[in-house]
């Protein structure tokens, strides 16, 4: 494994948290975007994520620890304000996927979590790349396998899931299919370890892998108790905070990850009761998922997608 040049596909909020921390580990980093438009935006992310480095690092010590800036063992602060000003010197953006992807070492997609989007942006890509490419999804909720014949390199893909605030949650979810070939586990592995994270193996294919296997039915449960009306945001949260010691409740760990996201997870979980049998049907919860989708779309139409653009449930400007 000499894994050089990394391309991130899609500068959301984990794409651009990605691409910078792979650029501060010392890769050389090409995030690939759709249009021009989006550059101004993911550069403004970058800035804000170059801050956050330098904030996090001022701070750091052995009981506020970001595993992935550095094990506390090894932190030389110095060493780490280096490092996070020269990230942004190895990163470049780019709108052009043939010179986005040539000499490409590893394709990390990012992109919205809709499979037919997903698809296009395979079929799009697949004929541009190097044989030796390997690919990785940063898919939360979606297989592998039901990605891995439009990628034109089965063999060669898998899932490589990383959690929010990465810089701190520093696990990396990797599953692959029936046809990922062994040696890619542990070449995805091992580049996990080069950019500080640790890699978790899931051994066989799960819808929701490990982290959102245990997640997404705690936020859906939290959304269905507002979709109900039976409380309120705040009060919810706090049902959480202060009964279990959790720093987050539900609704500020929706900000985190951001409505779109949310919306787009919702909508995949509303598909999957049409397509059980009926007697497992009557086993589901009933969750009310068309309030929750109204909510969430109200949201996002007065452009309030969660902590990313400084207000979503709560305010953070």
């Amino acid at each position: 494994m000499n894994y050089k040049k990394i391309v991130v596909a899609g500068g959301g909020v984990l794409g651009s948290q990605i691409a910078f921390q792979c650029a501060y580990s010392g890769f050389d980093v090409t995030i690939l975007v759709r249009e021009d438009s989006s550059i101004e935006e993911i550069n403004n992310k970058l800035n804000k994520l170059h801050d956050t480095y330098i904030n996090t690092i001022e701070n750091m010590n052995k009981d506020n620890i970001a595993r992935g800036i550095a094990d506390i063992n090894d932190f030389n602060k110095e060493e780490c304000i280096i490092k996070t000003n020269n990230a942004l010197n190895n990163i470049r953006i780019e709108t052009n996927q043939a010179k986005a992807l040539e000499d490409a070492d590893l394709l990390i997609e990012s992109i919205t979590e809709v499979l037919d989007i997903k698809k296009e942006f395979y079929e799009q890509v697949s004929n541009l790349l190097n044989d030796k490419t390997v690919i990785v999804t940063n898919s939360s909720t979606l297989l592998p396998s039901s990605m891995a014949k439009y990628t034109g390199r089965e063999d060669k893909f898998l899932s490589m899931h990383f959690a929010n605030t990465i810089w701190k949650n520093n696990i990396v979810e990797i599953m692959g299919h029936d046809k990922t070939n062994e040696i890619y586990y542990d070449e995805i592995s091992k580049f996990a370890e080069k950019i500080n994270m640790i890699p978790l193996i899931a051994k066989h294919e799960k819808s929701g892998y490990l982290l959102n296997s245990m997640l997404v039915p705690f936020l859906l449960s939290a959304m269905d108790l507002l979709a109900n009306k039976v409380s309120d945001v705040e009060t919810i949260d706090k049902a959480w905070t202060l009964g279990t010691g959790a720093p987050n409740g539900p609704f500020q760990i929706l900000d985190i990850v951001g409505l779109e996201t949310a919306k787009n997870i919702v909508e995949q979980y509303q598909k999957v009761p049409n397509i059980l049998d009926p007697l497992f049907k009557k086993m589901m919860l009933p969750y009310n998922y068309d309030e929750m989708l109204r909510i969430l779309n109200e949201y996002i139409e007065q452009g309030k997608l969660g902590k990313s653009s400084g207000e979503g449930f709560y305010k953070y400007k």
